[in-house]
């Protein structure tokens, strides 16, 4: 039931998957409006709501961004020039795309969808969905470190989630976990630049990239983990704080209640900090 679940959302979301809808999307190279599944139109509202909040430093219109600086299924070489980057932005923005009941309309017929930063949480809470359907309470899903669980554990205790180390080139006795949360109900997503990195011309670049200026981002933000309700908005907005840097992502966290953060940052001196919001 659960491979029958994933196998769908794949088929819909994949970017790696020339037959899904988002490729075919990706490729409708029209003004017109296209029809979408409802999960996929749902994906997408979600998304454009996370960049209006952030004012566009979410953003799921850089597939070809990505595809740039070497990431996602069609990469390229090496680390781009600046009027590449500048091409490619001038059809990237959220702006560019408009849902209209269970259509998607694109402002620029070049414009395409990378979600990868959402789609994975979605997924979770659509597994999760399934088993409560069926019966379950006591449930914990987790995919590639997104998390939903509810009840207790198979020693009927409460969860508990290890929040894990980003790597360090200081230390070589690092512990694999800075700390634990314990909780009964609720979504978990974390997002840094260690999981995923490309080696262009060699330098090692984190997969975070600044939507705005098409470079990837540096900041004191080395991973977020963000706890909310559902896991598709946990997963959004922990790529979304990972764009900004503490002082900016926290901002908006104090002025969310759908969500709650927890930050591992580096300062000056590459010493290490973890910071909470209120709440957690």
């Amino acid at each position: 039931v659960i491979d029958s679940v994933l196998v769908k959302i794949n088929r819909q979301m994949s970017t790696w998957d020339p037959g899904s809808e988002i490729s075919k999307f990706n490729r409708w190279e029209s003004l017109e409006s296209f029809k979408v599944s409802k999960p996929f139109f749902e994906v997408v509202e979600n998304a454009l709501r996370i960049s209006n909040q952030t004012n566009g430093m979410f953003d799921i219109t850089v597939y070809d961004l990505m595809s740039l600086w070497g990431f996602g299924p069609n990469p390229m070489m090496g680390i781009p020039d600046k009027n590449s980057i500048e091409s490619v932005l001038s059809y990237t923005g959220f702006q560019n795309i408009k849902c209209d009941q269970d259509r998607l309309i694109k402002k620029n017929r070049k414009t395409k969808l990378d979600l990868n930063s959402i789609a994975k949480g979605y997924g979770v809470d659509n597994v999760y969905s399934t088993l409560k359907n069926l019966g379950y309470n006591d449930i914990f899903v987790e995919i590639g470190g997104e998390i939903r669980l509810s009840g207790t554990n198979e020693k009927n205790k409460t969860w508990s989630i290890g929040l894990e180390n980003p790597p360090s080139d200081v230390s070589s006795e690092q512990k694999p976990f800075f700390g634990i949360m314990k909780n009964n109900e609720c979504s978990i997503a974390t997002s840094a630049n260690y999981r995923n990195i490309v080696d262009a011309d060699g330098m090692v670049l984190g997969h975070t990239i600044n939507p705005k200026t098409g470079y990837p981002i540096q900041t004191d933000v080395l991973s977020v983990t963000v706890i909310s309700e559902t896991c598709i908005i946990a997963d959004g907005w922990a790529t979304a704080l990972m764009s900004m840097d503490y002082e900016n992502g926290s901002k908006i966290v104090d002025d969310n209640p759908d969500i709650k953060a927890v930050w591992v940052l580096s300062n000056e001196d590459e010493k290490r900090m973890i910071a909470l919001s209120d709440g957690v």
